[in-house]
């Protein structure tokens, strides 16, 4: 199994960067437009949706575990034409959160299955982490 780990150190409360990766509208703020679908209770489906030049992109995966304030983990299939929905090609992402001299660290762990599309989180000079970071930052 392939991993790829990124680390955020963020200026705000663990609460803070947890409501950043779990409240819709605050995934939508920093996920560029993606609409988040979830009960956040283990064995329930999330789905990202996403809009994108008039074309809707979809992943969906279910809730693995989850732990208040801090951890997240679920699995993900995101459609290519070439690739079937079969649990191969899923992957699993891991939102680790831990205090860290007054920040909040948080750590995106992403494990991909043999077979499946790699998918390869970075750190700040993704833009995408970048805004979750400035987002949880700032509100």
């Amino acid at each position: 199994m392939a991993t790829n780990t990124s680390t955020l150190l963020i200026n705000a409360t663990l609460q803070k960067v947890w409501n950043a990766l779990t409240q819709k509208e605050a995934v939508k703020a920093w996920q560029f437009g993606s609409d988040l679908t979830t009960d956040w209770q283990i064995g329930s489906e999330i789905k990202f949706s996403t809009e994108w030049q008039g074309v809707t992109y979809l992943q969906w995966g279910k809730i693995l575990e989850i732990q208040q304030d801090k951890l997240i983990k679920y699995s993900l299939f995101a459609p290519r034409p070439d690739l079937e929905d079969k649990p191969e090609n899923y992957f699993e992402m891991k939102y680790v959160l831990t205090p860290f001299n007054n920040q909040t660290k948080l750590e995106i762990i992403q494990e991909n299955r043999p077979g499946a599309v790699q998918e390869e989180p970075q750190g700040e000079e993704n833009p995408i982490l970048a805004t979750l970071k400035k987002y949880a930052e700032s509100n």
